[in-house]
């Protein structure tokens, strides 16, 4: 068996292509720090951190802190198998879920990634109705058949966003909402069941209330008829386990960069799968390198709904390491490695 011979960081700041903006941030750049591991092989393995205050708390200046410090001399000199290595680099540091997870994708990544294909969703950002009509007619015109429109902003308006998505992305895409903890439970229900009385066709809601929440998001969960997913409430098995308590989703999006790693977030989907909850997979605002990563946990997971792989569609032409993957008819083309 190999050993980890090399830990290199590399920090990336990527422009976008237009403005990605959700109930919690605005961004033009995808900024990550790449990890590169090197085994006694000489096999090179590649892994991302994505920066994210508002949901991860991670940043580029603290995820190369870890990555160059403990995280690095607790995997050199051992093992190159990423399950086998996983519960080191967990151990190394507390918290730090985003670093933990680019070193894991990296071994994983060494070890081999294969050539795959998995569809995928295009997010369309908060916007007014008239831009949200466009860019869904845009996006459905270039193959999506998943639009997930971000709201959450202001509930007033929320519902004339949806319509509005729906009438530019036409009566057959599947459209699904994300407020990012925008609302509070009762601004939820409102805003929901007045989507289900116009008969917008809504096929999930995602995380309508705040991370720590749950009683919040059982209540919009027991008043709505739409399925309800949670996403920033679940980070690890702990976070899986209380929701699973308090009966407060009907799926759960797994990913790579809350849970600390491809491991443990394969472990998470089987989890939440056998307590009777839906999986998909989700990306950051990453590079095609954090993305394909996500590409691979969705392809073994087998998601119950479309995954959310778009984060490196958004990237501005000629992105660095964009030859990884690319978009085609609704779908994510990951090449091997």
């Amino acid at each position: 068996m190999s050993t980890v011979e090399r830990v290199e960081v590399e920090r990336l700041s990527l422009p976008l292509h237009s403005p990605f903006v959700t109930a919690l941030r605005r961004a033009t750049s995808a900024d990550s720090v790449l990890v590169r591991v090197t085994d006694s092989d000489g096999r090179v393995g590649l892994g991302e951190a994505p920066q994210n205050w508002q949901v991860l708390g991670a940043s580029v200046a603290g995820s190369a802190a870890c990555l160059e410090g403990p995280l690095r001399d607790a995997v050199l000199g051992r093992s190159a198998d990423p399950v086998e290595t996983w519960p080191v680099i967990d151990r190394a540091v507390a918290g730090n879920s985003a670093a933990k997870a680019a070193l894991d994708c990296a071994l994983h990544d060494l070890a081999g990634s294969p050539a795959l294909e998995v569809p995928t969703l295009v997010t369309v950002p908060v916007g007014e109705p008239e831009e949200i009509a466009e860019a869904a007619r845009a996006r459905v015109g270039e193959g999506f058949r998943t639009l997930k429109l971000k709201v959450g902003t202001d509930a007033a308006t929320d519902v004339a966003r949806v319509r509005a998505a729906r009438e530019g992305g036409g009566p057959d895409v599947a459209l699904r909402v994300d407020a990012n903890t925008g609302w509070d439970c009762f601004e939820a229900v409102h805003v929901i069941r007045a989507l289900e009385d116009a008969g917008v066709g809504v096929e999930l809601v995602e995380q309508p209330v705040g991370r720590r929440d749950l009683d919040g998001l059982a209540h919009v969960r027991r008043h709505v008829e739409t399925p309800v997913m949670a996403d920033e409430s679940v980070f690890d098995l702990d976070d899986l386990v209380e929701l699973i308590r308090h009966d407060a989703a009907d799926l759960v999006n797994v990913k790579i960069p809350k849970a600390g790693g491809f491991t443990p977030a394969l472990e998470l989907a089987r989890v939440a799968r056998a307590h009777g909850l839906g999986v998909s997979v989700g990306c950051m605002l990453e590079s095609a390198v954090g993305v394909g990563a996500a590409a691979g946990l969705a392809a073994q997971v087998d998601c119950d709904v479309d995954p959310d792989l778009d984060g490196a569609w958004w990237l501005a032409e000629g992105a660095t390491y964009a030859d990884r993957v690319s978009y085609a008819d609704g779908h994510l083309v990951r090449v091997a490695t």
